[in-house]
């Protein structure tokens, strides 16, 4: 075997194949446009961003930027030409999405260690490695080889997610701990309204503004709507729906009180250390700052820290926990590594970190060296273990953010200097990963 392949010219692919070129093994990277394409793209350049141009914040302080700092440490294609392409932006780096994709395009093309071909993939070969980062438009038929691979109930072919919360900012005095009937273990949080909080809430609900569907969703609603039908198209059918449908009190009594809430909206676990709960139903496309006025309506979450908002789009991605290792290699198929969207990241610059990561393995694995993955308390590392080890029967994407990072040995009330102090222990952390394996980076 002398060449490691790559499926896809996106963002991920991009990063895993230039990686590995640049460490002398040769790579065919596969990309099916602009002999196929999608209803989203519209140019034949690799790493075409489809949708903003914004790559979000630069500040060291923030999530994004503390990704990008890690992203850089790393050595990252994408973000070298991003300074090129930059445009105005403030605190966020925004780039000029024709520009940024031709000097991507440019730099694969020249790099003599890469065969770009422009075909669809089909096949996966038992004695060839393979970095697969198709992302969320996965052609049909190489989708089929990917639930092959993967067992098809393992595989979705669309986000319905609802918003999360961090455990540490909720209202615990408000909140209480209870199973339906008290069946099992007291595993979900409870939010108790009473009938004004309810009115107040439904009332702010059904005039709140909804997010318009990107032009490759517009057939989508009966798919989503079927399985988990957003809250506000639920409201939409009458005052008590959502009180017979997701936020049904019955068998949910808080032990401190003798009357049963007028409803209740539940929060589920999603990650294994505890830091992480998602709002049980609430799939939702509201704009994201209507989200937040109307969801710190909930009794409990006035003050909640939400890592992440609602959406509901077309995205095909695998139940990572279920299929993958914190190092992207796939459990059934050592020769397989997965990359970017597909894997159950959201966001331009988490898909392309999962790429460096995924290539960085493949290349070990073709060495024959150990597999690595930077620690948890580093953004990249903290993704991939969120994606690998939450519950796989609850599994929703996640992107970057500060909630999903171990909690700091000493509690910081101020959420500036808290997150200053976790950028800084990530930043220790991942010099250290980057020094120990430098030669493959």
């Amino acid at each position: 075997m002398q060449h490691i392949n790559v499926i896809g010219g996106g963002l991920a692919g991009c990063e895993a194949a230039n990686l590995i070129a640049n460490s002398g093994i040769k790579v065919k990277l596969w990309e099916m446009r602009p002999n196929i394409n999608t209803p989203a793209h519209t140019t034949s350049y690799l790493a075409e961003l489809v949708c903003s141009n914004s790559l979000k914040s630069e500040l060291p302080d923030t999530a994004q930027g503390l990704l990008k700092t890690e992203m850089r440490i790393l050595n990252s294609l994408l973000l070298e030409e991003a300074e090129l392409a930059r445009v105005p932006a403030g605190a966020a780096l925004a780039v000029d999405r024709e520009v940024f994709a031709k000097l991507v395009t440019d730099r694969i093309n020249n790099n003599t260690l890469i065969e770009l071909i422009r075909e669809e993939a089909v096949t996966i070969n038992e004695d060839e490695i393979y970095v697969i980062a198709t992302g969320p438009l996965t052609s049909e038929k190489f989708t089929k080889v990917i639930s092959e691979l993967t067992l098809e109930n393992n595989l979705a072919f669309f986000d319905a997610i609802a918003p999360s919360v961090t455990y540490d900012s909720i209202d615990k005095d408000i909140i209480f701990r209870a199973s339906r009937y008290n069946k099992g273990t007291d595993d979900y949080l409870n939010c108790p309204f009473t009938k004004d909080e309810y009115d107040r809430f439904y009332d702010a609900l059904v005039k709140a503004d909804t997010l318009t569907p990107h032009n490759i969703d517009q057939d989508l609603d009966k798919q989503y709507f079927n399985a988990c039908m957003p809250i506000e198209v639920m409201a939409e059918k009458g005052r008590d729906t959502l009180r017979y449908g997701p936020m049904r009190p019955v068998g949910l009594k808080d032990g401190r009180y003798e009357e049963v809430p007028y409803a209740v909206l539940q929060l589920r676990q999603e990650d294994k250390a505890g830091h992480i709960w998602g709002l049980v139903g609430f799939q939702t496309r509201l704009r994201f700052g209507d989200q937040d006025k109307v969801l710190r309506l909930i009794p409990g979450l006035a003050n909640a820290e939400f890592v992440r908002y609602g959406v509901m789009h077309r995205n095909t991605y695998i139940n990572s926990p279920s299929v993958l290792n914190n190092t992207l290699q796939m459990k059934k198929y050592p020769h397989i590594f997965f990359a970017g969207q597909i894997t159950g990241v959201e966001g331009y610059m988490e898909s392309a970190a999962t790429g460096i990561i995924a290539g960085l393995n493949a290349l070990r694995y073709y060495k024959n060296q150990s597999l690595v993955v930077p620690d948890k308390d580093t953004m990249i590392g903290a993704l991939l273990d969120f994606i690998t080890t939450s519950n796989p029967a609850n599994f929703q994407p996640m992107n970057a953010n500060f909630g999903i990072l171990p909690p700091l040995s000493k509690k910081i009330k101020n959420k500036k200097l808290r997150y200053s102090h976790y950028a800084k222990r990530a930043n220790t952390s991942l010099q250290k990963f980057s020094e120990l394996f430098r030669k493959q980076l």
